[in-house]
């Protein structure tokens, strides 16, 4: 089969819902470089409509559907801001890879996953084939259906060994390379999603700019132990998470009257010490860091601080913005799909074989 090789478009809004990550991305087997970026603001309308799809509630199979459709519209309009925004025609594009937005993961024996935002729509918006549903076919293997970035983090870092790639969106997941191959990769836990959380509730912000505010507070020894007690930490990999376990709820559950300020200096600390503990046993000569917690200067300095002797870098230095790594994943992972490459990596999903990922939608 002659390779489908050419220009991609990946789709990304992430944990954090705060916007949809767009990447023009030139892929072939050889060689992958950035064409063009955009980030489409999500509606905060249609955002609390998502958030509130992340736990169960009443009517929400019919509350799904709507939001689904509305979810595709702005995949389509990000789409197409990003064609108009690098003066790309859509027929020069072979596809979109969009991840859609997780709103149940349940991974496990009996275990499931959901993404929402509708194919149909962004294909027939765009006039351009998508692909998406990339995690299902790895779980019907016995995978956990995630992380599926590693095997994009060795096209373009496997020449680095004994690197450890550290995505920290709103959970946060590694990717250890060596010799060229993945070796271990899973979700480490809570990245940006209960800090955000907090400063949400408390201060009205999106996000903690650059950690100030958890900079300000002071760690909280025992809010902090009680913490790393959940027993996902312990657990041995492979394994995923998301909202279904690491929410609001279940930081509520650990609380005792501790000043807000605090507690955010304390979920910081979460945050860098469940990615260093998973990164102790592999000891990296070089962490490379991707994700919006890549612009957090004080969670940063302290991934640096307990990574003691292994220089802690975005992965800017490296090549590829730490803003636009996971949209590019997916647009990748839309070249593979198109060209039989498998998208998962056994090892860290756990899956009985590796597979070509992802159902594709023509326009």
């Amino acid at each position: 089969m002659k390779p489908l090789d050419g220009l991609y478009i990946g789709l990304m809004s992430g944990t954090s819902l705060d916007a949809i990550d767009a990447v023009l991305l030139h892929c072939s087997s050889d060689r992958i470089s950035l064409r063009g970026t955009h980030s489409h603001t999500m509606p905060s309308g249609l955002r609390e409509k998502i958030l509130q799809l992340c736990q169960s509630g009443a009517d929400e199979i019919d509350r799904a559907g709507v939001v689904h459709l509305a979810l595709g519209e702005q995949f389509a309009a990000a789409s197409l801001d990003l064609l108009n925004k690098t003066g790309t025609s859509a027929s020069d594009v072979i596809a979109i890879g969009c991840h859609g937005q997780t709103i149940r993961h349940r991974p496990g024996s009996q275990g499931f996953t959901v993404q929402i935002g509708s194919a149909d729509t962004l294909a027939v918006r765009t006039g351009i084939a998508v692909v998406c549903d990339f995690r299902n076919r790895d779980m019907v293997l016995g995978g956990q259906g995630a992380p599926l970035v590693p095997a994009f983090h060795r096209a373009m870092w496997g020449s680095m060994s004994g690197t450890a790639v550290v995505n920290i969106g709103g959970m946060a997941n590694i990717t250890w390379l060596e010799n060229g191959d993945v070796t271990s990769g899973f979700d480490t836990g809570p990245g940006n999603v209960l800090m955000d959380g907090w400063i949400r509730k408390h201060r009205g912000e999106q996000f903690d700019q650059d950690g100030h505010w958890a900079a300000s507070g002071q760690l909280q020894p025992a809010l902090l132990e009680r913490m790393q007690q959940e027993p996902y930490f312990a657990m041995p990999p492979p394994k995923s998470t998301g909202r279904e376990l690491f929410c609001m709820e279940w930081l509520n559950s650990h609380l005792n009257g501790e000043s807000p300020e605090n507690v955010q200096a304390t979920l910081l600390e979460l945050t860098a010490w469940s990615i260093t503990e998973a990164l102790r046993p592999l000891m990296p000569a070089k962490v490379l860091v991707c994700g919006g917690g890549a612009h957090n200067k004080t969670l940063m300095r302290r991934i640096q601080t307990l990574c003691k002797n292994a220089p802690v870098m975005p992965t800017d230095d490296v090549g590829l913005s730490a803003d636009w790594v996971e949209g590019a994943a997916f647009a990748w992972l839309a070249w593979a799909r198109l060209n039989q490459v498998p998208g998962n990596v056994r090892k860290v999903t756990g899956a009985r074989a590796e597979a070509v990922l992802g159902a594709l939608y023509l326009p």
